[in-house]
């Protein structure tokens, strides 16, 4: 995967690069390109070039694999699939920072090293680079399907600032229902996930119906994909998280194993999962542990999993609905196939 999605990394460091040769160094200023640089797991806290992990980059990923079931080639998505990997960076920064998160991907945030201020200056330049990148694509397209390219980029940020307006606010309710976390998720993150199958299908060449079968696909395997987060944010090996087991729950976040609880607890054990909630601040390790062992009496944890396979089914049938030859959807099967299994 590392040698298919490395169009994408010389994207990336091309349009950081060019930016950080025209800013002036100045004395006591923070080199901010070489924030980004460490952030996208290029460099250490050091600025020093590191070969850890840069994190999944599966969402640039998916574009490749759809433009090249589309009929096209890796390289006619490489910008456009930058974009997408910077625009999702942008909100882990500034998700991060929301949060109070001190690590991600094993290493220390930005915020955690460089405070609010200065993370918040981080994502708001990869916000920019994103458009940058997604400029750069829409270059290579006949203006029209260039234009509807940057447009429909533009909203999917929108949605993902909804789903993220969303997210905090459900920590603050008693009640969230199904239906609307599945609305917070489809836009928090399905909406990326579903651009990322469209435009790799668009930069192809394909038609707008056989794009937006493509997106239904996308949008599919993201809320597949959040859930399984979700079931890994409580019960994930904190070796392969790199968080704490029922690091979800510490922070409050209203996930659906929470949901699931509440749906089936006993009008004590929700009253208390009400109170515990109320608390503004992270909760204490009594009442992490208290919380995952009402989820396992509730049997919560057999419930998500069977949500994940469920989704992961409906990826697949979406995949299906596609209509093109096997040999040119299997790298989308595979994609399929390993985050309904992953660890982190």
């Amino acid at each position: 995967m590392e040698s298919e999605i490395q169009v994408v990394e010389d994207a990336m460091r091309a349009i950081v690069q060019r930016q950080a040769a025209r800013f002036p160094a100045v004395e006591g200023s923070l080199p901010i390109y070489r924030v980004l640089s460490y952030h996208l797991g290029w460099l250490d806290e050091r600025f020093q070039p590191t070969g850890v992990s840069s994190g999944k980059r599966f969402r640039p990923l998916l574009c490749l694999r759809a433009c090249t079931a589309a009929g096209g080639t890796p390289q006619q998505a490489a910008w456009i699939a930058a974009a997408i990997e910077l625009l999702h960076n942008f909100t882990l920064i500034h998700d991060d920072i929301q949060d109070r998160s001190m690590t991600r991907r094993h290493r220390p945030t930005v915020w955690a090293l460089w405070g609010d201020a200065q993370a918040i200056n981080a994502g708001d330049a990869l916000f920019a680079l994103s458009q940058l990148a997604a400029l750069e694509a829409a270059s290579q397209l006949e203006p029209t399907r260039g234009m509807e390219l940057l447009s429909r980029l533009n909203e999917t940020a929108l949605r993902i600032v909804e789903g993220q307006v969303l997210d905090l606010s459900f920590e603050s309710r008693d009640e969230v229902t199904r239906d609307e976390y599945f609305g917070m998720i489809e836009r928090k993150t399905a909406a990326l996930t579903a651009y990322a199958a469209w435009a790799g299908a668009m930069v192809a060449g394909a038609s707008s119906e056989l794009a937006e079968r493509f997106a239904d696909f996308g949008r599919a395997l993201g809320l597949g994909f959040q859930v399984q987060d979700d079931y890994l944010g409580v019960w994930g090996d904190p070796l392969q998280t790199g968080k704490a087991r029922g690091d979800d729950l510490r922070r409050r976040k209203k996930s659906l194993p929470i949901l699931i609880l509440l749906e089936r607890a006993s009008p004590d054990d929700r009253a208390w999962i009400h109170f515990a909630w109320r608390h503004e601040q992270d909760l204490d390790p009594a009442t992490v542990e208290r919380l995952l062992t009402l989820l396992e009496q509730y049997g919560v944890e057999a419930a998500m999993q069977e949500t994940v396979r469920r989704l992961h089914v409906e990826a697949l049938a979406c995949l299906g609905e596609l209509g093109l030859p096997a040999e040119r959807t299997a790298p989308l099967h595979e994609i399929v196939e390993r985050l309904a299994v992953r660890e982190a």
